[in-house]
């Protein structure tokens, strides 16, 4: 269950993880106007509920978990091409109610706050908007509004077209009055037939750096669409903020990303669902073959990236077919997991790396926080399937 941000409580838990850290032993959190007072080590619930102060009980705490990469407006459960195709064919409201449906869904699983990568419609920063509510019962949502693209290229469904370098300065000056970051759409998607990316970036390096500098000058970080070799060498280098996806990596490409610290949202889970459920997509077993080999090489960048300080994103591309709100973050946290990734540090990259990225005042679990937290039946380090299990849920704010 969620509750209100702006909760007075005591909470004794026998355990938790801070955002960046895991710390064992009874720890006592006292919660005063959906702000986090004090952390102590040891049980004080006697003298706090001498203070008036409700104590609570649990096992183990985590902070509110963060998807940085979605598309709420979309439904990620129905994998027949039919159902899909209908879904967006809905009118407007619609539409809007099921980006309602997936913000509830992510908060009731324990993830407090989203970053929405694109809709046409502006679904998203309406959304976005009513989830300030602090009894909204959504999931927090930063948004990109609308993204920018070239004319009849991939990305109608989630992005504007633009032109010359005036036109990407004028777009992005435009969409910077809604938008907490501008989206680039650089490259089309994988042909899995053919096991690559086979058509050319949509803008050149020079086209990229007019981007980032625009989006700077109007205060504003860069989200960026892109896969294959050519691409990924022109976000790193132009210094992005963000690449979304990002197969077919380098070691060369990823040392210049942790350079200029350009993060990375890998986002397994649409493709590992592809590899997963073939049936869904109709695959024959070649593509299936070069499913299994991209996830493998992308595992093996991801620890790659870990090891040479890229800050890694976790986030789902929840909305794509078979990629569930709320619960393709567990999915995957798997995936980090499976390539060999700690969980300390799949957590921080679903946590308190998010909210940095974000530029976000507090990122982790400390005295002055927003109430922002998990409380789960069981310590995740010993029992993984604990983080499925959300016992209580608490959204704050910044």
């Amino acid at each position: 269950m969620s509750t209100p941000a702006q909760a007075t409580l005591a909470l004794v838990v026998d355990g938790w993880f801070d955002g960046e850290q895991r710390h064992s032993g009874p720890t006592t959190f006292t919660v005063i106007n959906g702000q986090i007072s004090a952390i102590d080590a040891g049980d004080h619930s006697a003298a706090l509920a001498v203070r008036g102060l409700s104590v609570e009980r649990g096992a183990f705490l985590i902070p509110g978990l963060v998807d940085a990469h979605v598309h709420l407006f979309l439904d990620g459960a129905p994998t027949e091409q039919a159902v899909r195709s209908a879904h967006l064919k809905q009118p407007l409201e619609q539409l809007v109610e099921a980006a309602r449906a997936s913000a509830r869904q992510s908060l009731s699983l324990g993830i407090t706050q989203v970053r929405d990568a694109g809709d046409r419609h502006g679904i998203n920063n309406r959304v976005r908007a009513e989830a300030e509510s602090p009894n909204s019962n959504l999931a927090k949502v930063r948004s990109t509004g609308l993204g920018i693209k070239r004319a009849k290229r991939y990305g109608a469904f989630m992005a504007t077209d633009v032109d010359d370098a005036q036109s990407i300065r004028d777009s992005i000056q435009s969409l910077a009055v809604a938008n907490d970051e501008i989206k680039l759409i650089l490259t089309g998607i994988i042909d899995f037939d053919a096991g690559a990316v086979t058509d050319e970036p949509q803008f050149t390096l020079d086209e990229a750096r007019v981007v980032v500098d625009a989006a700077r000058t109007h205060g504003r970080n860069t989200m960026v669409h892109c896969s294959g070799p050519k691409g990924l060498a022109i976000a790193a280098a132009a210094g992005v903020g963000s690449i979304e996806h990002g197969f077919f990596m380098s070691r060369d490409t990823l040392a210049l990303m942790a350079q200029n610290q350009v993060a990375w949202t890998p986002t397994f889970c649409p493709v590992h669902f592809q590899w997963a459920q073939p049936q869904a997509v109709g695959w024959k077993p070649e593509t299936v073959g070069n499913l299994r080999r991209i996830l493998d090489q992308h595992a093996q960048h991801l620890l790659m990236a870990q090891e040479l300080g890229v800050p890694l994103l976790l986030g789902t591309d929840a909305g794509s077919m078979g990629v569930e709100h709320g619960h393709a973050v567990f999915d995957e946290i798997d995936r980090y997991l499976e390539a060999g990734l700690s969980l300390q540090d799949t957590l921080r990259a679903a946590t308190s790396a998010n909210r940095r990225h974000f530029g976000q005042t507090h990122t982790t679990l400390r005295p002055g926080a927003a109430w922002d937290a998990v409380l789960l039946a069981r310590d995740p380090f010993e029992h993984i399937q604990a983080l499925r299990q959300a016992v209580k849920v608490w959204r704050g704010g910044d």
